[in-house]
Formats: C-alpha cells, structure tokens, sequence
C-alpha cells in the first residue's frame, strides 16, 4: 500500500478538524437529528437512512465522523417499527436533504450547496438511499451500505442512477439472502465501487447493544464501523468536494486494507460495460 493511501486511511480513520454540533430536524417538520460542522457555508450534505428496527442514534458517531470532516449529515427518524415503508422512508431522505438545502442551520452560520449532496444508508436504510437517488435524480453521490432487500426492489431502480456509487458489504453476509449488494452493483446506472469488508457482519455498522444482537443477530463491531466510516468519509469528500486527495477513494481499483473487491477484474469489467451501455441507451432515447 502506497505511503499516500496509508496516511490518507490513517486520517480519515479518526475524527476531523471541525467541532460538531447537534440539530433537531423536527423544527423544520421532520423528526430526525443533524450534525453539522460549527460553521461553513456551501457545505456538502448526506442524508442518512438506517436499518431496520433500529434508529438514527444508533449510528451516531458515523454522523459525528462525517460532520468532523466537514459535511452537514441528517438522518430521519421514521419507518422505525417492525414493519416499515420503504419507500416512506425514502421519501423523508428526500425531504431531510430539501430541509438541510433550503434551510439556514445551527445559529445562522451553516449553509449546504445544493449541488454538493449525497443519500446513504445502512440495510434497509440503503436501499431507502437508492430509491430516494432514483426519485430525485439530482445528486452527487450515493453509498449503500450493506444493503438489505426493499420492496420494492431497489436494484430494480438502480439502473436510473448516473451518480457514483459506493456498494459495500459484509464479508460473512454478501452472498446471503439478507443483502442484495451484488445485485445493486450489477445493476447500477453509473460508476460504481462494490467492496466487501473483511470479517465483517451486515449489522456491525449498528453502534452500541442491540436487542437482536443479544439474540446473535450481529451485533456492533468497532473494525467493521472504523473500515467503514474512513470509506464513506473519503467517498464524499471526493464526490461532493472536488478534493482530489481524496480521488484513491472512488478508484475500484484501489487495495484498501480489511477490504476486497466485490467481484473479479474480469466481473467487474462486464459489470461496467453494462453500465456504459445502459447510459448510452439512455442518452439514444
């Protein structure tokens, strides 16, 4: 690994430069909490999905990670019950990201730039971030993180998507009936980087004691959350900045540690030719 990648996953590994501050996104008629630098204005902005039967809090200090290095992250708190709307919460990812665009946050002093935003999630959540990306169409970046089947299908709409994509999944769980990570990679509209993450569980992503982590339904895992918080952070802030010191980060071709590429060379390939030629049929219509 090259001395450059080394430090730039070094860096990113731990929290940034900013001060954090906490928002309450149901003032602007949205339950949910933000997370924001202490100032900026033009800031790049993601809007967060979570997992099933789990809440925003339980992804607390990937938010906190996220704004420490300079960018504004939401996430709603509904779809929380044992039976969700997945396209319900999709469409509160959409209106968590008009609200951190179209609103002046913290005490005046932060503003987000419109065309510097991004939707992620984890498990269900992820496929929420893709369906919420289909909609909207208007959006710099999309990860998927670990990502759990939705109804409907969000592979299904993958397709619909130009932006980059970050596919990641648990080493232990890819090929499993719980996650569609192949799928969506396969099917993805524009560059995509599908990844597992060593040793690594779907749920490990959830912070803290869980009541199905009791039950061995996975629990958190704090490798699983540091691999995952340095690959989403340098993601964005290529995607959403411009910052090319971050480029390694949207490069499939990058060896990053405790990770591997989803499919091989050759897999990967024919998967973005697909992509390329879905474009193409798209820009002939």
């Amino acid at each position: 690994m090259a001395p450059k990648l080394k430090a730039l996953t070094r860096e990113l590994s731990k929290r940034g430069p900013h001060r954090v501050l906490r928002g309450n996104l149901a003032l602007a008629g949205q339950p949910g909490v933000v997370y924001t630098p202490e100032t900026g204005f033009n800031l790049p902005a993601v809007a967060f999905g979570h997992g099933w039967m789990v809440g925003a809090h339980k992804y607390e200090q990937t938010l906190q990670h996220l704004a420490s290095w300079g960018i504004v992250a939401a996430a709603p708190e509904s779809e929380r019950g044992p039976v969700p709307s997945h396209l319900g919460l999709a469409a509160d990812l959409r209106s968590t990201l008009d609200i951190c665009v179209g609103v002046r946050l913290g005490p005046g002093q932060i503003s987000v730039h419109p065309d510097h935003v991004a939707f992620a999630g984890h498990g269900m959540g992820a496929g929420a971030a893709v369906l919420a990306a289909a909609q909207r169409g208007n959006v710099a970046a999309v990860a998927a993180l670990f990502p759990a089947p939705t109804a409907p299908k969000a592979e299904n709409y993958a397709s619909k998507i130009t932006a980059p994509g970050l596919i990641l999944a648990g080493e232990d769980d890819v090929d499993s009936l719980t996650s569609n990570a192949r799928p969506l990679t396969r099917e993805w509209g524009g560059p995509v980087i599908g990844r597992t993450v060593d040793d690594a569980q779907d749920a490990g992503l959830i912070e803290g004691r869980r009541l199905l982590g009791a039950l061995g339904l996975g629990g958190s895992e704090r490798k699983t959350q540091a691999t995952t918080r340095c690959l989403l952070t340098g993601f964005l802030l290529f995607h959403l900045t411009g910052d090319k010191r971050y480029e390694v980060f949207a490069d499939q071709d990058t060896e990053f540690p405790h990770t591997s590429p989803m499919f091989d060379a050759d897999t990967q390939s024919d998967t973005h030719s697909q992509s390329d030629a879905r474009r193409s049929q798209a820009v002939s219509r």
